[in-house]
């Protein structure tokens, strides 16, 4: 995700009305940055509305542009079109090249920073360092005398070949865009010198405002890079996706031993006598792509010992990521053979607790907890078994829309609805998890993809396994409580319990009958309830 620190100002030489300066700025799709300012020619009638109209088009239209076309294709395209546009309007309209503006364009994609300019308005870069480069070119005459009159702008021809320079930004650099009523005002060195000890576009235009009374308008956006978008530039990476890669193929001294799945995607590889696992790109095809990369990126942040290790190798030439293997089984295939003792679950909750917790901290989720997911392993430091969570192709962001990812007999039910991902509907697949391990059997059943199942009160998984304590069947049912006001709201919570059973109150649907809740307290009560009152009525009877 890009992060860009912005200030941007306009301030008009006729306050009363609009001017002849348009400028605006936006994040498309969390990926790419877009700013525009326009300074409409003041000797043509329409130049302020030139300026306006020419920012309202770039951002309109940069959000819908084709996803075949790149940054470069996109700027020149949508020039040709706006330029045309206002050329055809003003001889229309005018006979007379009337709709007439300096147009400059910046882009960040990545570590790229795509710049365009029509006219005398400028764009500016300043490193770290503090260098700082003119990225524009003044479009003026070269006599100067008329330096004033501008040999190219958006408008004045019919035709135009925008020429665009990329020029690579880290974070720390900073944009600059302003118009020629700042610069002519305050040169260069004097303008960079106030934005590098932090004060913004509007003052330092307040200033100029107060201390220049004949002036031009003024316009002026400064934009610091925080954080680029380094999920896109590993997308656009040059890396060869093997069609089919069999038994023996050597990707980057990796020698594919033995496919793990039976798309041949996932495979066991061997480098200098150590074993690894290999995952590839289920296909070519963007979508394809794009969601390997986001699972290849959010697999090596994740550094907890609930998940194995995951990395992306720096000098590779095709496009994978490597994770360690583990050896062990499934749980779905380790309870098919024996039961889990009741010791053993409540270590599963705990380890799926810290899983989750340390996703969360990193702003993710799982979106996929199954038995099939989780490893059994035997760990030489401690007696007993361990677990791992695998799967990192279905980890998203905390609060995703993506309502269906996941599996339908583990997902909660407001899943189905179209409800976001969220700690409350995790915690609800925790609670099946262990339903299913301490019992064999699903609380509402199986559900195929894609069906819309009905969700009725389940049974105490007690009911199935009678060593299971009442308190742990408590936190059980919570856990997978259908109304999410009566569920574990946050991990936390879930955890607390967990390893504070003294503490654990008794849960009881909302939805059910006192006797449904508690059939041996009611008779209990209905006894005491009934002789005291055949008490009372021996007492009347006896007067």
């Amino acid at each position: 995700m890009i992060q860009i620190q912005s200030s941007q100002h306009i301030i008009y030489k006729d306050t009363d009305q609009q001017g002849d300066d348009a400028c605006d700025f936006k994040i498309v799709d969390d990926t790419l940055f877009l700013t525009v300012l326009c300074d409409g020619v003041g000797s043509a009638r329409k130049g302020g509305a030139a300026a306006r109209q020419i920012v309202k088009f770039f951002m309109d239209q940069f959000k819908t542009r084709p996803k075949v076309w790149g940054i470069e294709k996109t700027l020149a395209t949508f020039t040709q079109h706006i330029n045309k546009l206002l050329f055809k309007e003003s001889m229309t309209q005018y006979e007379s090249i009337e709709l007439l503006s300096t147009l400059c364009v910046a882009v960040i994609e990545a570590d790229n920073l795509y710049t365009l300019n029509l006219g005398d308005s400028r764009i500016y870069l300043e490193k770290q360092n503090g260098e700082v480069t003119q990225l524009s070119t003044d479009h003026n005459m070269d006599d100067e005398h008329l330096s004033h009159v501008l040999v190219n702008a958006c408008g004045l021809n019919e035709h135009v070949n925008p020429e665009i320079l990329i020029t690579k930004v880290e974070n720390g650099d900073r944009v600059v865009l302003c118009s020629d009523g700042v610069y002519n005002l305050l040169p260069t060195p004097e303008l960079f010198a106030k934005i590098d000890k932090g004060i913004g576009a509007k003052l330092i235009l307040s200033t100029l405002e107060k201390e220049y009374k004949e002036r031009d308008d003024m316009a002026l956006q400064i934009f610091n890079i925080e954080s680029l978008d380094e999920l896109h530039a590993v997308r656009n990476l040059d890396l060869i996706i093997p069609e089919s890669p069999k038994r023996g193929d050597v990707i980057d001294g990796y020698v594919l031993e033995e496919s793990m799945m039976q798309h041949n995607r996932i495979w066991k590889v061997k480098r200098e006598g150590v074993l690894f696992v290999m995952k590839f790109p289920m296909s070519d095809e963007e979508q394809a792509v794009d969601e390997f990369v986001r699972e290849a990126w959010y697999a090596k942040q994740i550094t907890h010992k609930a998940f194995g290790d995951a990395w992306v190798p720096e000098d590779r030439t095709y496009r994978y990521y490597m994770m360690e293997l583990i050896e062990g089984t499934s749980l779905q295939e380790y309870l098919s053979k024996r039961t889990i003792s009741v010791d053993s679950a409540i270590d599963l909750g705990k380890f799926l607790h810290k899983a989750e917790a340390h996703l969360l901290h990193l702003g993710l989720v799982h979106g996929d907890i199954k038995p099939e997911n989780i490893i059994v392993y035997k760990n030489k430091e401690t007696a007993g078994v361990s677990f791992k969570m695998v799967d990192f192709g279905s980890i998203v962001e905390v609060f995703s829309e993506n309502s269906r990812a996941g599996t339908p007999t583990y997902l909660a039910p407001e899943r189905f609805v179209g409800e976001n991902i969220n700690e409350a509907s995790e915690v609800f697949s925790i609670g099946i998890t262990l339903y299913w391990a301490l019992t064999g059997k699903f609380p509402y059943g199986e559900i195929e993809p894609f069906q819309t199942p009905k969700f009725k009160i389940p049974r105490n998984p007690k009911s199935y396994n009678p060593n299971i304590p009442s308190w742990l069947d408590s936190i059980i049912l919570r856990a997978i409580a259908i109304d999410t006001d009566q569920r574990y709201q946050h991990y936390s919570e879930f955890f607390y319990e967990l390893k504070d059973p003294i503490n654990v109150k008794p849960f009881f649907d909302k939805s059910l009958s006192i006797i449904e809740r508690s059939p041996l307290g009611f008779y209990k009560y209905g006894f005491f309830f009934m002789m005291f009152l055949n008490f009372l009525i021996v007492m009347f009877l006896s007067q």
